[in-house]
């Protein structure tokens, strides 16, 4: 009967005791991790899984490393070879140092798209139209790299860049229509006078095999003669050699 008025004070320090364990408790997801800071002071990351904060005096940073997916806006850009662009892209990055992406910068992922603006517009501007459709791994290559240098710092690691889409002006998309068109037609003439030149350099070689050759000349002569009177709606005129009407010619005198 004598506990009974310190009943509710006991009530009180039991749920103060809890409710301090409870908000010193952290239970973190696999691909997260909780910078902590005691005082002002890193401490380091931790997680994932459960683990203890002092109240009041620790102070938790939770940071996702799962890759995250960014679309750098369209911009309009000049090639090397004055040609007006409109280039977007997309980035793929993923913090890897959670201290230094906390401590090293205010916001990585602000800071990571600013960056990727302004590699786009250099990059596309030291490249020509033709290397920007043709050989695009090179150029997305060759931004992964640039960003990549300038936010590993940050302890954010970019695994791939990818230039989406580049839309032309219509008077260059007309213009390179008729280059197409002049580009295949020059082809066409050349496969054709490819072919000229060697159907010329197979008959002059048949040519000169049967001038060496009288006997093959009379067979090939033969051969044609029978490929005419093979035709039913032709009338065949056979030439007689001149000397055979010369001596003719002889006996009729």
């Amino acid at each position: 009967m004598n506990a009974t008025p310190f009943s509710p004070l006991l009530i009180g320090i039991v749920i103060a005791v809890f409710l301090f364990l409870w908000s010193s408790i952290r239970v973190l997801k696999e691909y997260e991790r909780g910078v902590v800071f005691r005082l002002g002071r890193l401490i380091g990351a931790k997680g994932p899984g459960l683990f203890f904060l002092i109240p009041l005096i620790d102070k938790m940073v939770r940071m996702d490393l799962r890759v995250i997916t960014m679309s750098v806006e369209r911009q309009e850009l000049m090639t090397r070879d004055n040609v007006p662009t409109t280039v977007d892209a997309v980035v793929y990055f993923r913090v890897v140092n959670p201290n230094d992406a906390v401590t090293k910068v205010e916001n990585f992922v602000s800071a990571t798209a600013l960056i990727s603006q302004t590699t786009l517009r250099s990059v596309i501007g030291q490249s020509e139209l033709d290397d920007l459709l043709a050989h695009r791994d090179k150029i997305n290559q060759n931004l992964q790299q640039i960003i990549d240098t300038h936010t590993e710092p940050w302890g954010v690691k970019v695994t791939a860049v990818e230039v989406r889409d580049v839309s032309l002006p219509d008077g260059m998309k007309r213009a390179m229509a008729r280059q197409a068109e002049v580009e295949r037609e020059r082809r066409a003439k050349i496969i054709n006078a490819e072919g000229e030149f060697q159907a010329a350099q197979r008959l002059a070689e048949a040519a000169n095999i049967l001038s060496k050759d009288p006997a093959a000349l009379q067979l090939r002569y033969l051969q044609t003669l029978t490929e005419i009177a093979s035709s039913g709606n032709s009338t065949t005129i056979l030439p007689v050699p001149v000397d055979i009407l010369g001596s003719f010619a002889r006996k009729s005198n």
